[in-house]
């Protein structure tokens, strides 16, 4: 299934590809959380895609829902990165997993205007292209650059995100928030990004990039250490080495006062 999320993927990328400089029509889902056009059309071709090459296969996409039975699904997000691609922020990306019997086992997420596509199916390694990747070698956060993002919704546990964020911009040697989940997870595959934490995402925002991650050598948990669920709203991936000293730090900020009631 592999080579259907690729085909799905960057069916869907050159979409984004083409209407990246034509005019947005954008709509809010929530409060500051876009869509756009460009989100329906590549989810659209997308699903036509998949639906073509692996026709009865149940499918998850974040714009029009789930469709069909069993125990293999599609998990799309036909554009990551909304706010980004709709101000013209170049980093954005299209992603497409593939689960069965509750555990991720392929993957594609394609970056449309750098023609990058990062694959992985399980027990094959993981590529660029044709090219293996491999996460970080990075031990110490202070050798180490880091990302995350900040939740459309849970806005109660923003405080705790900043503190986190705080303390890694402390520690480590640089600190990145780039807008586009599936794209971070993409890169800290690839050791452009040496780990990620993030809570509040959706399984289309983190499927490809598990299975991608993992076969890169990296760890991908939940904050506590514990397996990644999908519905399970926070991951923490890196590289085996650093992966702990990113747990520390989030356990140590998990304590950080909510905000008081209104």
């Amino acid at each position: 299934m592999k080579d259907v999320c690729i085909a799905a993927a960057q069916a869907g990328a050159k979409i984004l590809r083409d209407l990246y400089d034509r005019p947005r029509d954008i709509h809010l889902k929530g409060r500051i959380d876009l869509v756009t056009d460009a989100d329906k059309a590549s989810e659209e071709v997308v699903i036509e895609t998949l639906n073509e090459l692996a026709p009865g296969v149940r499918i998850l996409a974040e714009e029009s829902g789930e469709r069909g039975k069993g125990d293999a699904r599609f998990i799309v997000d036909p554009l990551d990165g909304t706010t980004n691609y709709a101000h013209g922020i170049p980093l954005f990306c299209c992603t497409v997993g593939f689960e069965e019997n509750g555990k991720v086992v392929a993957g594609c997420t394609v970056d449309p205007l750098r023609n990058e596509v990062f694959h992985a199916a399980r027990g094959e390694g993981a590529f660029l292209g044709a090219n293996r990747l491999h996460v970080s070698r990075a031990r110490e956060l202070v050798e180490a650059v880091v990302c995350t993002g900040f939740p459309y919704g849970n806005r109660e546990r923003l405080q705790q995100m900043m503190a986190a964020f705080s303390r890694f911009t402390d520690l480590a040697q640089g600190t990145r928030r780039l807008g586009s989940a599936a794209l971070d997870l993409a890169y800290v595959a690839a050791g452009r990004l040496d780990g990620f934490w993030e809570i509040g995402l959706r399984p289309w925002d983190v499927a490809a990039g598990q299975v991608i991650i993992e076969e890169a050598g990296g760890l991908v948990t939940r904050f506590d250490g514990s397996p990644l669920t999908l519905d399970g709203r926070e991951i923490a991936a890196a590289g085996p080495v650093l992966h702990a000293a990113i747990l520390e730090v989030l356990r140590a900020t998990s304590t950080a006062p909510l905000p008081s009631a209104r």
